[in-house]
């Protein structure tokens, strides 16, 4: 072995064993932090974590989008995030103006279920409608093309959110029944169980679909190789397109979701939910559906626990909070948590 390769190696095992220690050390702080708020305050300990799980549920249901479309065409789909605004603009629509529902009561629940199934069907079909005309054209084009035209579009669902719902944030009524109830002092609130039974079902029920599906086995081998999948009869086209379809659904239902439990509709809602999304997806490891919903789910947890916790930075300090972490966890594991190494295709 060469000098110059002895040395690669000394340089391999040193940094190898930093970030073990520096992870190890990472570990303890966290460890002793949780600890400590623990002991101060049980109760909000458990308080501040179902609400982190109730947010990182919602995360997942985005942060899906984002991973489904880059897993197939490695595209950063930026418009995703304004279409769960629009989601969340229709079904508000849909529940309030459209049916004049503004309260609780067996029609009402009929017509949230009928906005559900609506709003991901109009959401699939926009998303779809997106990929043929704003980014099939550009496929094979170089990687900065189709980026600028992800932004593009988002720019213009921005706008049309905007002329739909206004310059300001709009508060509404949920249609959902009221209430909340109490564990050991932890306070537990309908529309979060309500959040969570919806969004569980979606979950399991799209990774049925990627996984067990002749149409996922079809997505699955077009992110392989999309030449060797038409090789092997697959139309690429329709299961791109499938892909979008399902990923607009995702948003879609998640509109509906934060409109109902949390009252609030707003033409940049997209922005900021979709970016914290899109770093969920990127700490799981961008184009895993595993590595996306853990990574929601982390971060959830630790939006919570920052915010609710007595010993934290608090609510003003969140963002940075989890960006400071996604940070340091790509600096030492580029891939995400979940993530695996991909050579570049050429």
């Amino acid at each position: 072995m060469s000098i110059f390769a002895k040395g690669y190696q000394a340089r391999k095992i040193r940094r190898r064993y930093l970030e073990r220690t520096l992870g190890s050390i990472a570990s303890v702080l966290i460890i002793f932090w949780l600890t400590i708020n623990f002991i101060k305050s049980p109760s909000q300990f458990f308080q501040a974590s179902i609400i982190g799980l109730s947010n990182g549920v919602l995360y997942a249901l985005i942060a899906l989008g984002y991973t489904l479309v880059y897993g197939i065409i490695e595209l950063i789909n930026f418009a995703h995030g304004d279409l769960f605004m629009l989601g969340a603009v229709f079904s508000a629509n849909f529940i309030a103006i459209w049916f004049g529902k503004s309260s609780s009561s067996p029609g009402a629940w009929l017509v949230f279920f009928g906005c559900l199934i609506c709003v991901m069907s109009v959401s699939a079909g926009v998303n779809v409608g997106i990929e043929r005309f704003a980014y099939r054209k550009l496929r094979r084009a170089p990687k900065l093309a189709p980026l600028i035209t992800a932004v593009g579009v988002s720019f213009v669902l921005q706008f049309i959110g905007l002329r739909w719902n206004g310059s300001g944030p709009k508060t509404w009524n949920s249609v959902l029944p009221p209430g909340q109830f109490e564990i050991s002092g932890v306070t537990i609130a309908y529309t979060t169980l309500y959040a969570i039974a919806i969004t569980l079902p979606l979950l399991i029920l799209m990774t049925w679909i990627v996984t067990r599906t002749r149409q996922g086995k079809a997505m699955r081998a077009t992110a392989q190789d999309q030449d060797a999948a038409r090789l092997m009869g697959i139309n690429v086209d329709r299961t791109i397109s499938f892909t979008f379809a399902l990923g607009g659904a995702l948003a879609g239902a998640a509109g509906l979701i934060f409109q109902q439990t949390r009252g609030l509709t707003s033409y940049n809602l997209g922005y900021q939910l979709g970016l914290i999304a899109f770093t969920s997806a990127v700490m799981g490891g961008i184009g895993s559906l595993q590595g996306a919903v853990l990574g929601a789910l982390l971060i959830g947890l630790i939006q919570g626990l920052n915010d609710g916790l007595p010993i934290g930075l608090g609510q003003q300090w969140s963002q940075t909070v989890v960006f400071s972490i996604l940070i340091l966890l790509m600096a030492f594991r580029p891939t995400g948590l979940l993530g695996k190494p991909v050579t570049e295709k050429v």
